[in-house]
């Protein structure tokens, strides 16, 4: 049964995600930027109030996914941090200046979360050549990618969703994001068969969850 990851960027929207039936929380901050590293305080409290598991995105600015020595340093500092708060997992992802997967940088990273599950994020739509990337995040030890199918929006990127599905069977999740409601998650999963599915349920246009449509999204998939 296909599970769902609702992007939290305030503390309410952690609580609406856990008490309407989501099965994890991305937590960050600056919705606007699409996701930044959240406050180190505000987790702390999300952390004691979700028995969901709770993952966190780890990105020190918005814009492109090439990052300084000096942010590369700070990431790997905020893993560490918020390793010591028990959290379930990390979002992240490094490019090359040619829209090349890192690997150096991701692995490195991969490694400090200690074993805990990673998700490449969407910084994937971004890449050159999403096939040979996909076996490059792989490699570095990744367990989820988050994407839209390299498209603006899953409804455009349903094809390339269900190619890399196949080319990830087995070895590491898709996991479609961008634009995905409960209008249409129930279509997207029939065509792709993925096992986990992103959306921030915000239907309103306010920065938190909508109660009624993290149900919904629920409902769609399970029932």
């Amino acid at each position: 049964m296909p599970k769902i990851e609702i992007a939290c960027f305030n503390i309410e929207a952690t609580q609406i995600a856990q008490q309407h039936g989501a099965d994890r929380v991305e937590f960050c901050a600056d919705m606007p930027l699409g996701g930044t590293t959240p406050d180190f305080q505000e987790t702390e409290i999300v952390r004691r109030a979700l028995h969901i598991n709770l993952h966190v995105m780890i990105r020190p600015r918005g814009g492109n996914f090439v990052y300084t020595a000096d942010e590369f340093t700070q990431m790997q500092e905020e893993i560490l941090l918020f390793n010591t708060l028990g959290v379930d997992g990390f979002v992240f992802g490094f490019l090359d200046i040619a829209g090349n997967i890192d690997k150096q940088q991701n692995s490195v990273l991969v490694e400090l979360a200690g074993g805990k599950p990673c998700t490449f994020h969407r910084a994937f739509d971004e890449v050159s050549d999403s096939a040979q990337a996909l076996e490059d995040i792989i490699a570095c030890g990744f367990t989820t990618v988050l994407t839209s199918g390299c498209a603006p929006n899953v409804d455009l990127g349903l094809e390339e969703l269900k190619r890399l599905v196949q080319q990830a069977r087995g070895r590491l999740g898709i996991m479609p994001g961008g634009g995905l409601r409960s209008t249409n998650i129930g279509r997207i999963w029939q065509e792709t068969d993925a096992a986990y599915f992103h959306s921030s349920a915000i239907t309103d246009g306010s920065e938190t969850a909508v109660a009624t449509e993290v149900q919904a999204l629920v409902k769609a998939v399970k029932g």
